[in-house]
């Protein structure tokens, strides 16, 4: 708990903390852009540019995988990043991981083709793909710590929420540039040179991103913790502080699976239906790609607006209902997406892709809060990241292979629709186990646990309506 020689941090003033939602946004965008145009790129170019020997579907295959490597190194960034980030503060971990990701979208946009240098080009994209899923396995601990360590605790979840709709902003985003260099080129202009410009674009929206990062303070909640750290560091009697992953693993460690669980039906639902969709409506349905693109552009634009009100609704009624709703919903929505996808219509397509991210939106908002709450001050960084993405290497990462593996063996969507279905239940025994979190103080040094858990809760909950 916090000493009691130290007053606790204060919360951020409205204009202060708008600027570092801001800052988190902004930033979370750029990052997600970044990572969600390298999987529309998988989808639509990627196969004929990089694996130009193979079968169509096999090289959009071949092309996937090196889409999922960026989530194998995403674990990797999620240790170093958080333990540094528990170290030495969230603002310089968020800023390297810009640069990091930003560099290698950038360098992707100048990248030789097969045609050009032969293997060495599907090797150098996979390793940029390693560079970008480093990045962004650090990025988004920092960000969603950075807003919930300085909001109000009783708003958390809306303020908290904000970095989560950079991930539909960016989706947001990169398909809108791709949409309107698809409309505006031919496809042959577009496979040439086209396909560049996005990417190229990363190193200016990173120049404004890092001018709006620099520009925010440290959470107080951890300048905090580190103080008191130092305390004791100069305590010669007080034990020595542990690295945070060892203190993760052995005091959050249940926590830690609760996250993975609760990140499976998110994970997996939201690649199925953002980037597997690409190749399925464009094969299946025969849908044109500009069409496909279209639909997720404009569901991307309402998952972003029902975020926050998502994030809002668990500050009343809790986390874990707001998160059980979305699994649940996404769970029982399967079916009719694909059978919508089938019909080849548009207002179908759209109905189809935005019902899906609306109910991907419950699981998502909440999330960043939900993760926050679960772990103390020292530890926070560490513990969010990890839960956060190791889930994705068994979630994400492999997603739109798996469904595009399923669909090249059984030439249906049921499989598909299975496949999500059981990722909906993990997540509800994942998220049913857990402790309702919204009344913890993020000012704790030590989250209480277990018993301590649900006392500290039901007090908090009496004092509130009182």
């Amino acid at each position: 708990m916090s000493s009691p020689a130290t007053a606790p941090p204060s919360p951020g003033t409205p204009a202060s903390l708008k600027r570092i939602v801001a800052a988190s946004l902004i930033g979370t965008t750029i990052e997600w852009y970044d990572f969600f145009l390298y999987g529309s790129a998988a989808a639509l170019v990627f196969n004929k540019l990089f694996f130009p020997d193979s079968d169509p579907l096999v090289g959009t295959l071949l092309s996937f995988l090196t889409y999922a490597v960026g989530f194998a190194a995403r674990p990797l960034g999620a240790l170093v990043f958080g333990h540094y980030g528990d170290r030495l503060g969230r603002k310089k971990l968020l800023v390297l991981s810009l640069l990091l990701m930003g560099g290698a979208t950038f360098a992707i946009g100048l990248l030789p083709t097969h045609a050009s240098i032969g293997t060495a080009a599907p090797v150098l994209l996979t390793v940029l793909r390693l560079v970008q899923g480093f990045a962004l396995g650090g990025e988004w601990g920092g960000a969603v710590l950075l807003v919930s360590e300085h909001g109000d605790a009783r708003r958390r979840g809306f303020w908290a929420s904000w970095p989560q709709t950079g991930a539909p902003a960016g989706q947001l985003l990169a398909t809108g540039v791709l949409s309107l260099l698809t409309a505006l080129l031919s496809d042959a202009a577009f496979g040439s040179w086209g396909w560049r410009v996005p990417f190229l674009l990363s190193g200016v929206l990173v120049i404004v991103g890092l001018w709006i990062r620099l520009s925010v303070d440290e959470s107080p909640v951890f300048k905090q913790a580190l103080e008191q750290a130092e305390a004791r560091k100069a305590d010669v009697t007080a034990a020595a502080e542990k690295l945070p992953l060892v203190s993760v693993l052995r005091h959050h460690w249940r926590d830690v699976l609760v996250a993975m669980g609760a990140r499976m039906a998110e994970n997996i639902s939201y690649y199925v239906i953002t980037a597997f969709i690409l190749v399925y409506a464009t094969t299946s349905a025969g849908v044109s790609k500009q069409t496909a693109l279209n639909s997720v552009l404009i569901a991307s634009a309402v998952h972003f607006a029902v975020i926050p009100a998502w994030g809002a609704l668990s500050d009343r009624i809790g986390r874990r209902p707001v998160y059980l709703m979305g699994a649940v919903g996404v769970g029982l929505w399967m079916f009719p997406f694909f059978s919508l996808i089938d019909t080849g219509g548009f207002g179908n397509l759209i109905l189809a892709v935005t019902v899906g991210l609306v109910l991907h939106g419950a699981m998502y908002a909440p999330q960043a809060a939900f993760f926050s709450e679960m772990f103390a001050t020292r530890m926070r960084y560490s513990g969010a990241s990890i839960g956060a993405q190791f889930a994705s290497v068994a979630a994400g990462a492999p997603a739109p292979l798996i469904a595009t593996a399923l669909l090249s063996d059984y030439g249906s969507s049921t499989p598909i629709a299975l496949y999500v279905i059981a990722a909906a239940v993990l997540t509800v025994i994942a998220v049913a186990a857990a402790k309702e979190t919204r009344h913890r103080d993020l000012a704790d040094v030590a989250l209480p646990t277990g018993r301590e858990a649900d006392r500290a809760a039901a007090s908090a909950e009496e004092a509130r309506t009182a």
